[in-house]
């Protein structure tokens, strides 16, 4: 039996449905993520349970809300083992110096640079954002 273009896998996918991400308070990341301008759609609901954002972009994040520790470090990150799994999201943006004055407005730290195309912040739950005009 021969596989025909459309039965591959890779014909299947059509874009990026969510992300998910495990959070310790529902409160401040709502409270973050509005500031990037995602808007509460529903939750929690299901037995984690879960609640979904959405950006006017189409982005939609889902928030599995079990996250034990609220100051734990990001294991992916900020341990010295290097782990597989996601790193971050990269949000794209428009400009870098007026997308760093807003962050500044809001109150949200630059935790790193790549050159002059993307600035990274965290959010509440050490998450890395990178946000990338490229």
């Amino acid at each position: 039996m021969s596989e025909t273009p459309t039965s591959t896998p890779a014909a299947r996918i059509r874009g990026l449905s969510h992300i998910g991400m495990r959070v310790h308070d529902l409160a401040r990341s709502r409270a973050f993520y509005e500031l990037l301008g995602f808007q509460f759609e529903w939750g929690p609901a299901g037995p984690e349970p879960v609640t979904a954002m959405c950006h006017a972009s189409g982005l939609e994040i889902n928030f599995i809300l079990n996250a034990k520790s609220a100051t734990g470090p990001n294991i992916l990150m900020n341990v010295p083992e290097k782990r597989a799994g996601y790193t971050h999201i990269a949000l794209k943006i428009d400009d870098v110096a007026r997308t760093e004055e807003a962050l500044a407005r809001a109150g949200i730290a630059i935790t790193g640079r790549r050159g002059t195309a993307a600035l990274f912040i965290r959010d509440p739950d050490r998450n890395v954002i990178e946000l990338a005009t490229d």
